[in-house]
C-alpha cells in the first residue's frame, strides 16, 4: 500500500515538474536556456517511464527507458556543441 502511494505522488511531482520545464520552455528567452529546459524535460520524462516500470512491472519498460536517455544525451550534446561552435560536425 506504501509503495503503491509513493509511486503515485512521485508520478504527480515529476509531471508537475515536467509542466513547469514546458511553460520555461516557452518562456526561455536565449538558445542556452531552451537547450536546459528541454534536457530537463528529457530527465523528468526518463523519470516518469522508469515510474511506470516499477508501477506496473514489466519487461518491455527498460528499453524504451534506455532508449530515451541515450537520445536525450546525444541531443543535449550536440545542441550544446552547436550553440558554442556554431556547428555539430567540425
Amino acid at each position: 500500500m506504501i509503495l503503491t502511494v509513493a509511486l503515485a505522488f512521485a508520478s504527480a511531482c515529476f509531471s508537475l515538474a515536467l509542466a513547469l520545464n514546458l511553460l520555461r520552455l516557452v518562456t526561455a528567452t536565449t538558445p542556452a536556456d531552451r537547450v536546459l529546459a528541454v534536457d530537463t524535460m528529457t530527465v523528468n520524462a526518463i523519470a516518469l517511464l522508469a515510474l511506470y516500470g516499477a508501477t506496473w512491472p514489466l519487461a518491455m519498460t527498460f528499453e524504451p527507458t534506455l532508449l530515451f536517455a541515450m537520445t536525450g544525451f546525444v541531443s543535449t550534446l550536440g545542441a550544446a556543441k552547436y550553440l558554442l561552435r556554431g556547428s555539430i560536425v567540425e
